[in-house]
């Protein structure tokens, strides 16, 4: 998904020719920190409100160009690049602009969020299994034989380097709940799962037939 698909069309833009107080009002107004300025459809940069609280409210905005972030992506781009300045910047809009500098608008942090979590599936049901291992010992076709073999799939697979462990965190998404049969597969083949989310039906069934034989030896 491109950044020029997510854009936000209720988000409006600031001029430099606006007050230090117009934005502070807008930025309350929409629960944001930080909004673009504009001059002609050309992307000016953007300003903080951490800047602005400092300012005389009367203050025009191109009166403090030298405090506006040029901070943005090309409109072209993968919405990752969004994510990332968002991320790296703590952002509540991340400004989208063509190469040119032409100003397109801007997307939203909830709206990255809310793509986010279609893109690592996090939004589609099932269980999650999270695996650390050393970064020579990932397979990812093995990975996905192993849960294959147990008649279920991987809809989404993400991986991320632990530095403190220095261990590779492998977080697979799975499309059933019930995982029993899943996570003893991985331990036979001496896998560390760190965590998993899902239902374990053999352990329900497991403690069903203990309580049942309980029950009966107290006849």
């Amino acid at each position: 998904m491109l950044n020029r698909d997510i854009i936000s069309t209720s988000i409006p833009s600031l001029t430099g020719k606006d007050s230090v107080g117009h934005a502070l009002s807008l930025m309350e107004e929409f629960h944001l920190s930080h909004l673009a300025v504009t001059e002609q459809d050309k992307y000016l940069g953007l300003v903080f409100e951490d800047d602005l609280m400092n300012q005389d409210e009367a203050e025009i905005l191109e009166a403090i160009t030298h405090r506006f972030s040029k901070i943005a992506v090309q409109a072209n781009s993968h919405c990752l690049e969004a994510v990332q300045i968002a991320n790296d910047y703590r952002l509540t809009v991340v400004p989208v602009i063509e190469k040119e500098g032409e100003y397109t608008g801007v997307i939203t942090a909830s709206d990255l969020l809310h793509i986010l979590g279609r893109l690592t599936g996090a939004s589609e049901p099932g269980a999650v299994i999270v695996l650390e291992m050393e970064q020579r010992s990932f397979s990812f076709s093995e990975i996905c034989k192993m849960v294959e073999t147990n008649d279920a799939q991987i809809t989404q697979l993400n991986t991320w380097w632990n530095t403190q462990t220095e261990s590779l965190i492998v977080t697979i998404k799975i499309n059933k709940y019930e995982i029993s049969d899943i996570l003893a597969t991985f331990q036979r083949y001496e896998y560390q799962v760190k965590y998993y989310f899902g239902e374990e039906l053999y352990e329900n069934e497991l403690r069903s037939n203990y309580d049942h034989l309980m029950n009966y030896l107290n006849i």
